[in-house]
């Protein structure tokens, strides 16, 4: 590839590009609808909540993004090629044997991603821990989110997290849950119930509605951790 064709394939692209760069990527492991089902909420977080860019993608005062659903990396490789964080001429090569776009991503190849994902429960104890460092480092300005899966919430490893992230105050964390109606057992009085009960601030949208989301993202929470429940179509509707 040329200098020139590598510049053209990373110039930031627009929402309405998503489908495009969606489209590149095949395979039997797309996980297409579980992808897809958080696609509007990556890129209101990617287009205007969260401060990185491909620029300061190592910075330490930058926001951290973990994806800890596992079936969710193809909408996140399209987010990231919109904001050109990676060349979009990487996608069609999306899970092949030397792609650096694996089935799951990994933080060794990919610019801007801070984790790599894979068994379900890992991302919010790993969002805890990224919180809990920068705090240690004095590191007061950095958000840290992670997107979950309304399914990963059957698992112990996240109800420890949040409770820990709820009686320490956490205030520079941020989970967004996905809820299709995946989840095998369901939490009574709802997902937010589950984090209001261990005093986390948290808010229920519409999970295709992008100035909902926004408002959510960004509202208030001094002194305490924030969940965002972000409900979109039954995954097997």
């Amino acid at each position: 590839m040329t200098t020139s064709t590598a510049v053209r394939q990373r110039t930031p692209a627009g929402y309405d590009d998503l489908p495009r760069l969606m489209g590149l990527m095949t395979g039997d492991e797309k996980h297409g609808p579980a992808a897809t089902s958080t696609l509007d909420a990556l890129w209101v977080l990617y287009d205007r909540v969260l401060r990185v860019t491909p620029g300061t993608a190592e910075a330490p005062d930058r926001d951290r993004f973990l994806l800890s659903k596992g079936h969710g990396p193809m909408a996140y490789y399209a987010v990231l090629a919109a904001k050109g964080f990676l060349p979009a001429d990487w996608l069609p090569g999306f899970g092949a044997y030397d792609s650096p776009l694996g089935h799951h991503p990994d933080r060794t190849l990919l610019p801007g991603v801070e984790i790599g994902s894979g068994s379900l429960g890992h991302g919010l104890p790993l969002a805890v821990g990224t919180a809990l460092g920068l705090r240690a480092q004095g590191l007061s300005e950095p958000r840290v989110w992670v997107l979950v899966g309304d399914a990963e919430l059957d698992e112990g490893s996240n109800h420890e997290a949040l409770a820990y992230a709820g009686a320490t105050g956490l205030d520079s964390l941020h989970t967004l849950v996905i809820d299709n109606a995946s989840a095998s057992h369901a939490l009574p009085g709802g997902i937010a119930a589950r984090f209001e009960a261990a005093g986390w601030s948290t808010a229920t949208v519409d999970g295709r509605d992008h100035e909902a989301l926004y408002a959510a993202f960004t509202a208030p929470h001094p002194g305490r951790a924030r969940a965002v429940v972000a409900r979109v179509e039954p995954a097997y509707a």
